[in-house]
């Protein structure tokens, strides 16, 4: 798996139009075992269903400025800034205004450039900063991808995991030329591998053997500490770091980790 060369506060957004894949669960559990891997890191949830905002304990009374005022213009982003029960990860948070933020979006000039703007400033305080997107190739995943440096997709192993894959790469193209010449990929991650399952061994195989170089190494296990943990509002590696799943989002920050120092 190969990603472009180590940066100040590396931009990964974590990416893809379908639901339902792992995405969130990716963005909080990676988050959070890179910052208990002493990596500062930032986390931005531009979802409007706030999942990696609730992922992580918080609640909406905590929340008095989020993603939706900043990325208005109305408040900086250091004004949103929430502190997370890892010490060395912060929140900027989402709630269900985001929904309107699209549409409000839409008469803004250079509206896509929105969220790289409201986050120079924040860069120089974090080795990586996280951003969750919606499941939609819209205004704010946009946003997401142009304020990136890699984007990051998981894949649900599944009969149609190549489907939607194929629009998402085009788009992430069609950004890097016209939008973003920076915008790599940082790979492509499996989730919800059952290894029990005969398909999801037939999906990696094709998954692989169409991206050799682009798929981690690490494979997200279909795990129910993964489906408990964010009802307690807690990353997977908190609320059982010994299961399974907790330890494959260890195991995928150290790989991303590792890709950094050697890229």
């Amino acid at each position: 798996m190969c990603a472009s060369g180590m940066a100040v506060g590396r931009i990964i957004c974590v990416a893809n139009q379908k639901g339902g894949v792992g995405k969130t669960t990716t963005v909080v559990n990676l988050a959070a075992s890179l910052g208990l891997a002493g990596e500062r890191t930032l986390l931005v949830d531009i979802d409007p269903q706030a999942s990696a905002t609730s992922g992580f304990g918080i609640s909406r009374e905590q929340i008095h400025v989020s993603a939706y005022e900043v990325l208005l213009g109305e408040r900086p982003a250091t004004e949103a800034v929430l502190q997370t029960s890892i010490p060395a990860v912060n929140l900027l948070p989402a709630t269900r205004d985001l929904i309107g933020a699209e549409i409000e979006l839409v008469t803004v000039p250079e509206r896509e450039f929105r969220l790289a703007r409201a986050l120079e400033g924040l860069r120089d305080g974090y080795r990586f900063i996280l951003i969750d997107c919606p499941p939609s190739l819209g205004l704010l995943t946009m946003n997401a991808l142009c304020a990136a440096d890699a984007v990051l997709v998981p894949l649900q192993c599944e009969y149609y995991a190549l489907e939607g894959l194929t629009a998402l790469m085009e788009t992430v193209d069609l950004i890097r030329q016209s939008l973003n010449q920076r915008l790599a990929l940082q790979g492509l991650l499996l989730t919800m591998f059952d290894t029990r399952n005969s398909l999801c061994h037939q999906v990696s195989a094709e998954v692989r053997g169409h991206f050799p170089e682009q798929v981690f190494e690490v494979v997200i296990p279909r795990n129910v500490r993964l489906s408990e943990s964010p009802s307690h509002g807690l990353p997977a590696v908190l609320y059982d770091a010994a299961s399974r799943g907790a330890q494959a989002y260890v195991d995928l920050a150290r790989e991303i980790l590792a890709d950094l120092v050697h890229s």
